[in-house]
């Protein structure tokens, strides 16, 4: 018989660290994976970026510009549910294992943790 267990982390580096332990010191996991927010990646980016927005002069100046303004990139130009960093990582193994993996998921700083059969 077969669990799939999951366990929200602060970021997908933490869930990605975490399920590579499980991998190492556990047996019988079939398959691993994380689950996260992509968007959250863009917001992360744009933290320390900024922004060029570049103003013709006229219409007939052929795609030449002569002036730019520069202004610091923020991260609110996207919604902050969307700027959420947590991850989900999950692990299909053994029903035998599954007792282990939900013992490291809590050490390696896991938190609601789920185990379904």
């Amino acid at each position: 018989m077969m669990s799939r267990i999951s366990a929200e982390f602060e970021s997908p580096d933490m869930a990605e660290a975490a399920l590579s332990r499980i991998s190492k010191d556990v047996t019988g996991i079939y398959r691993t994976g994380v689950i996260y927010n992509k968007i959250s990646d863009k917001a992360q980016k744009l933290r320390n970026g900024s922004i060029f927005t570049i103003i013709p002069t006229a219409v007939t100046t052929y795609n030449y510009y002569t002036a730019s303004i520069e202004s610091p990139a923020s991260e609110d130009v996207i919604p902050e549910p969307h700027r959420s960093r947590t991850a989900r990582g999950f692990v299909i193994c053994d029903a035998a294992s599954a007792g282990k993996v939900c013992s490291l998921f809590y050490s390696l700083g896991g938190s609601k943790i789920k185990s379904e059969i």
